[in-house]
């Protein structure tokens, strides 16, 4: 997340000519496709950013969706693991290697891969970042504008900034619905949920448009996604919140 917020120190133009397994086969695929789709669009850099944007967020999509449902196979098998967790509190080694044994049945039984969940966010990390870095290497995009914005120079009425904050808080508290977390991660994510928009805001009041521009669009798709994958567990969270205002 800290390197998809902007945290690395990139001045390296991005040409045909760089070198390394990440310029040459993540990067630059990813500069070429932007500058291709934006000279399809009449030299349009700010449709060329969206159109990639939006095709990388498709091609992850079932990436995503398995990660959700991943997600929930575990959160469903928690109070089992509870259960285990109890049963074999001692903290010798005999039990806690009878715990292991009876967890591993325990994700056998309902076929549940615990690494499942994090397959995903490693095939994902590497390509979303790679297209940040061509986003902010790529020169021909900071030539250019869109909408009100210079794409290479902050937006001057900060709206977009502005929106990629309501946009990630918004998102990643469509996320949080339905997951049952215990109390010490509940607060984790309840930290990240107000940190991250106000780093984001940060970020995209410094950075160039062409990155809030990307924000944007990704949270949007990602608002969108979350609505339709974890529909079910979204519209209970609005049922219940509506119930306790009422008992209020």
């Amino acid at each position: 997340m800290m390197l998809l917020a902007g945290c690395t120190e990139i001045k390296e133009p991005i040409t045909a000519d760089s070198e390394g397994f990440w310029n040459s086969y993540i990067v630059y695929p990813l500069s070429a496709l932007i500058i291709w789709l934006s000279e399809a669009f009449g030299e349009n850099y700010g449709l060329g950013i969206i159109g990639v944007t939006l095709i990388i967020r498709l091609a992850l999509l079932p990436l995503m969706i398995k990660q959700v449902k991943s997600s929930k196979a575990m959160q469903a098998i928690q109070p089992e693991m509870k259960e285990l967790q109890a049963k074999y509190s001692s903290k010798d080694a005999a039990t806690q290697q009878k715990l292991q044994q009876e967890t591993m049945a325990l994700f056998s039984k309902y076929n549940v891969n615990p690494l499942a969940g994090c397959l995903p966010i490693l095939v994902q990390m590497p390509i979303l970042i790679g297209f940040y870095h061509a986003i902010s290497r790529t020169e021909e995009i900071a030539l250019h504008s869109f909408l009100w914005f210079d794409l290479g120079s902050p937006d001057p009425y900060y709206i977009l900034p502005v929106v990629a904050g309501i946009t990630t808080f918004i998102q990643q508290k469509m996320s949080m619905a339905g997951m049952n977390s215990n109390p010490q991660m509940a607060a984790q994510m309840t930290m990240m949920l107000y940190i991250m928009p106000i780093m984001i805001v940060v970020f995209a009041i410094n950075f160039p448009a062409a990155l809030s521009l990307y924000w944007v669009v990704g949270n949007i798709f990602g608002i969108v996604q979350t609505y339709f994958i974890k529909g079910p567990d979204l519209r209970k969270a609005a049922a219940e919140n509506a119930g306790g205002a009422k008992k209020k």
